[in-house]
């Protein structure tokens, strides 16, 4: 069983509040638009991540982190990215990297809106955790967070961590 944080969207900043709420999960997966290796660098002290980088990230950051990630966590097979569109819009990469691997958990970041849905066009949780920085049109800043345990996603929670400012 992991405890998984999601995040998106930080563009340099992270609020504090966010190392109150990811305390007792296993990792942190950060959708892109990252904004700074700073950033990377206090969630790695913090708690082991995996990440993809995002269209406002530099050259450095996307030497340290992919575009995609595909990975098994429990059993899941999850797909990350940062830009695919909406359920049943798609963005063609993103829906051409979801086509051929077949995730259960799909995550990306860039809209700032935040999308937990069940899509039965591509058999998979669709998970957008918003925006949790400064810099946007959101209102609000978001996570989520939940927890894979033997092939089930469960405890779902979104987590609201007040306006943008």
């Amino acid at each position: 069983m992991k405890r998984i944080g999601i995040m998106s969207d930080t563009h340099g900043f992270i609020d504090p509040k966010v190392f109150e709420y990811f305390k007792e999960v296993d990792e942190i997966w950060h959708a892109g638009d990252v904004g700074s290796l700073e950033v990377i660098k206090q969630l790695e002290d913090f708690k082991p991540v995996r990440g993809v980088y995002g269209n406002i990230d530099d050259a450095a950051l996307r030497l340290h982190w992919p575009e995609n990630q595909v990975f098994q966590c429990e059993g899941v097979k999850v797909v990350m990215t940062h830009i695919a569109g909406k359920p049943m819009k798609y963005r063609q990469g993103a829906y051409d990297l979801i086509k051929r691997e077949k995730p259960q958990l799909f995550i990306c970041g860039h809209s700032h809106i935040l999308i937990v849905q069940f899509d039965k066009n591509i058999n998979a949780l669709w998970v957008n955790p918003g925006a949790c920085g400064f810099k946007g049109f959101h209102k609000v800043k978001t996570l989520v967070r939940l927890t894979v345990d033997n092939e089930v996603i469960k405890d779902l929670e979104v987590i609201e961590l007040g306006p943008r400012v």
